[in-house]
């Protein structure tokens, strides 16, 4: 589970890093994975989650594509990439906004801790019936960002570069909305949010390419896959007393190099 959906996480970055020409671009711009999160959190306050054990993975899959008909609609009628990576901020803020509202109406502490913890992002306690849920759509997720390679360098060259190259605009961007919306959906659905993935590894291994952006997509797919199992080590024997989730150590790896990022652009910029 561990390395499909670090693989998961790091390809989609590589592949959203190269189509929206954005060295900060990760899968959570376009508010697939804050969407997974509140289907998840609605799951949790309903009192399904003890219903069964696909309950839960199922509330995130259905947030996750609900994420994705709002994303294609708009993709479909509205041509901007711009327009694409606002809407996915408009998805995270609203779904940030409705899981807070679920956590200050929760009935009971326990259904808030409960709600909290799976928001952190684990790989503990998972089974291979999660490894069923996700693996199938993490694959055929994958296939969909594979496909885009030749159609990100294109894009290297800017939109209408790459159309002059023959290259169909509208189908690689339904391409990468449905693969990352596939691939990084079904992984939020078994581990919870897992953040900063997708925007480390791609830079850490993009000096070690060509770089060009169909070079960096199998290495960041390994290198994600890679990263999250080093995480979950890390996560399980930091703390002797309490095992860490592997979404807190994540995020303390890579808000810090997020910064680092910003600090570097502004340098370049002036």
């Amino acid at each position: 589970l561990g390395l499909a959906v670090g693989g998961s996480l790091g390809l989609a970055g590589a592949v959203l890093q190269g189509f929206l020409r954005n060295p900060l671009a990760e899968p959570g711009i376009v508010g697939v994975s804050a969407m997974a999160s509140l289907g998840a959190v609605v799951v949790f306050y309903s009192g399904l989650a003890g219903a069964s054990l696909y309950a839960l993975p199922a509330g995130a899959l259905a947030g996750a594509f609900l994420a994705v008909l709002i994303l294609l609609g708009i993709a479909a009628r509205h041509g901007s990439t711009l327009t694409l990576i606002l809407s996915g901020v408009a998805l995270s803020s609203l779904a940030a906004a409705l899981t807070s509202l679920a956590l200050n109406l929760s009935p009971n502490p326990f259904a808030s801790y409960e709600i909290i913890f799976w928001l952190l992002g684990s790989l503990k306690d998972r089974s291979m019936m999660h490894v069923a849920i996700a693996l199938p759509l993490i694959v055929a997720g994958s296939a969909l960002l594979a496909a885009t390679g030749r159609a990100l360098d294109a894009f290297s060259l800017g939109e209408e570069g790459a159309e002059s190259l023959g290259i169909d605009r509208k189908r690689t961007r339904l391409l990468v909305i449905a693969g990352t919306a596939l691939a990084v959906g079904a992984g939020t659905a078994v581990t919870g949010a897992i953040s900063f993935v997708g925007l480390v590894v791609p830079h850490m291994l993009r000096p070690l390419t060509n770089r060009m952006p169909s070079s960096l997509l199998l290495p960041s797919a390994m290198g994600g896959a890679i990263l999250l199992l080093a995480a979950d080590i890390v996560a399980r024997v930091a703390v002797a007393a309490h095992e860490l989730n592997v979404g807190v150590v994540t995020a303390l790896i890579g808000a810090p190099f997020f910064l680092w990022l910003i600090v570097r652009s502004r340098r370049e910029l002036f």
